[in-house]
């Protein structure tokens, strides 16, 4: 990888950035959407499927999550070079802005959706904020500490599946998601606690390198519109579609014993690729967006809104409390899941794009900003010397 720029003495919004994004919050839902619509709920995850619904999860199977984990990375990185153009210290205020994303994402995980990913990039962010502004030896070093150990660590499970020794999750049938109450479900997701965050816990190794891995990429200028951002953009392509589709595809229908390689190991190469692939469609666009890139980018303007809020509707319409479409067109697996991916992410690219034209943020945005800016309120007003009393003149 090249040498990193110094942070970038100016701003400007990079409009690829807010594409990219985009893509991968939708794309978050086309793994999290067959969850959703299976009667068994999350535990559908690891029952067997036919050929057709198997391909079309591995369409999707924690690519864009890896995808969405290195835009984390590179917001991170835009943070950072923020702060040092500004003056002030790092991490600073930054910190306190992960303190919020772990609370959103708690929030999330109990009243909403049992994989929430919030938390466990809160945690990450927390760690990497230490280690972006190291030299690149150091990072490089702490991106191969954290590869191996996770690399490590897919691997052992992975020799525990195929010896028989290990299941790849809970599976098995609950009636919970298609007449279970709402409040059921909290309660559900309170007492199994552990399980479902534990998915959150080990991915932490591997999204540090995602990481600073998207920080690197940010500063050795992958997003940029001249022939070196080209050539590295063709370089991730080549690598990620190359060696990680034909090997991922491999492992879709290799069996269980392969779940974890096939959901931990491979799906952030294909990132990668898509990582490449997506600012190069953006930049030989023409300047004048149409009504699609324009979708993606005001989802990719209000992530955190459209994350949350596209898990709620898909639970109203799927789960038993709701319209409970998951028990009702069960035999019209996999077409309708299909059907309702599409129609929610339709749904909330109009509805950001309405938001948007009143809102410089989306609804969750807006609250988090002013709850990350009044500690900061406080704090300045402190500061200010008192006004001298006129009595005293």
């Amino acid at each position: 990888m090249t040498k990193p720029h110094p942070p970038s003495a100016g701003g400007g919004r990079i409009s690829a950035l807010d594409v990219i994004r985009g893509v991968a919050i939708m794309g978050t839902l086309g793994t999290n959407i067959w969850l959703f619509t299976n009667p068994d709920g999350p535990a559908g995850l690891f029952t067997p499927t036919e050929n057709v619904e198997a391909f079309l999860r591995f369409l999707a199977n924690g690519k864009f999550l890896a995808l969405l984990t290195l835009m984390f990375g590179v917001g991170l990185e835009l943070q950072y070079r923020s702060a040092r153009r500004r003056g002030q210290r790092w991490p600073g205020w930054y910190l306190w802005r992960a303190a919020l994303l772990f609370t959103e994402g708690l929030l999330h995980f109990v009243l909403i959706f049992e994989y929430d990913v919030l938390m466990s990039y809160a945690v990450t962010s927390m760690l990497v904020a230490y280690l972006v502004g190291r030299s690149d030896r150091a990072v490089r070093a702490w991106m191969i500490a954290m590869g191996s150990l996770h690399v490590v660590f897919i691997g052992l499970v992975t020799l525990a599946l195929l010896g028989g020794r290990a299941s790849p999750g809970p599976g098995g049938s609950t009636t919970l998601f298609t007449e279970g109450s709402y409040l059921d479900q909290v309660a559900a997701r309170l007492d199994g606690a552990f399980g479902y965050r534990l998915e959150a816990i080990f991915v932490i190794p591997m999204s540090v390198v995602l990481f600073l891995l998207g920080s690197r990429l940010m500063r050795a200028g992958v997003f940029t519109g001249d022939l070196h951002g080209r050539r590295l953009r063709n370089r991730l392509m080549l690598f990620g579609f190359g060696l990680g589709v034909p090997l991922n595809l491999v492992t879709t229908f290799a069996g269980p014993g392969w779940f974890m390689v096939d959901r931990y190991i491979l799906p952030p190469v294909v990132a990668l690729g898509l990582l490449g692939l997506i600012p190069a469609v953006v930049h030989a666009l023409r300047p004048d967006p149409g009504l699609l890139r324009r979708g993606l980018t005001n989802v990719g303007r209000t992530p955190l809104s459209c994350y949350v809020f596209q898990n709620l509707v898909a639970a109203i319409l799927c789960y038993g409390w709701g319209f409970g479409l998951a028990a009702t067109l069960d035999s019209a697996r996999p077409w309708w899941v299909l059907g309702a991916w599409a129609g929610i992410c339709l749904a909330f690219m109009v509805l950001a794009s309405l938001w948007l034209r009143r809102f410089d943020r989306g609804p969750l945005e807006l609250v988090w900003h002013w709850a990350y800016q009044a500690p900061q309120r406080k704090t300045r007003a402190s500061a200010r010397p008192a006004p001298e009393s006129p009595v005293l003149r």
